[in-house]
């Protein structure tokens, strides 16, 4: 028995509407939703550190259980089952990759994508899919929308040659904030500061950056340094509600330093 094999006799026992677990037989699609994000999140955690090989196996095994657990689901109502979701994507890697599996002709990533993007624009006419943005999933976390809305514009060819073109956009959109700013007018600065952040993404893409990845590298250093603020307090008998500002930024220099 593969392995594969073995996961789906499992959660077929556990979804047994008799002898099955009673938590697992009562979910629902709707009930699932937190654990599959929840699981994906912990699965990226995993990939900041490979080397961390158990870890990072056992987060896999998570997710696909979330995968086969749906599965399953859809094999108890007759609608489909998880053979056919692997022949489904086994069709689609073969059919959007006719470089290797065809006789088309693509040397490097960047023609591969818009060979990619051709070939998902003319099977979802099929689906009434009409606009190159169709597919960036609605549930995104805002920033990741942001820069995959970007990545889709940009594959059929509306982007800039360059960095260069969000550099400046990034300027024009700073000081259109700067002016909202002065209005006082907060609608005015939440769609300013939307402008702006969409800007930022936008660079980072250019550069090659995951823009959801530097935001999250920045929030643990933020968090890392001002743990080490608070250590800094406690060890000299002090609590930061009762420490000027100019206090806790010495304490901020000194936990930059250690880490240099």
């Amino acid at each position: 028995m593969t392995g594969i094999e073995r996961l789906h006799s499992i959660m077929t026992r556990l979804r047994d509407p008799q002898t099955g677990c009673p938590w697992d037989r009562v979910q629902t699609l709707e009930s699932l939703k937190p654990c599959v994000l929840e699981e994906t999140y912990e699965l990226l955690a995993a990939m900041d550190n490979p080397a961390d090989k158990a870890n990072h196996i056992e987060e896999l095994g998570d997710v696909l259980l979330q995968v086969m657990f749906q599965c399953v689901m859809a094999e108890q109502n007759g609608d489909f089952t998880f053979d056919d979701v692997a022949n489904a994507i086994s069709d689609k890697l073969v059919h959007r990759h006719p470089h290797v599996f065809g006789n088309v002709k693509a040397d490097d990533p960047a023609t591969v994508l818009r060979n990619w993007e051709q070939i998902k624009q003319l099977e979802h006419k099929k689906e009434k899919r009409h606009s190159a943005l169709d597919g960036v999933p609605a549930t995104l976390p805002a920033l990741l929308k942001a820069q995959r809305t970007q990545e889709k514009a940009a594959r059929v060819g509306f982007d800039w040659p360059d960095a260069n073109g969000p550099k400046e956009k990034i300027a024009e959109e700073m000081a259109e904030l700067e002016k909202e700013i002065s209005s006082g007018d907060k609608d005015r600065q939440k769609r300013e500061l939307g402008d702006l952040i969409f800007a930022v993404a936008n660079l980072a893409r250019h550069l090659g950056v995951d823009s959801e990845s530097a935001l999250e590298l920045t929030t643990s250093k933020f968090s890392r340094r001002f743990r080490a603020v608070e250590a800094g307090a406690k060890a000299a008998g002090r609590n930061l509600k009762e420490m000027t500002l100019a206090e806790m930024d010495a304490l901020w220099d000194e936990a930059k330093s250690d880490e240099c």
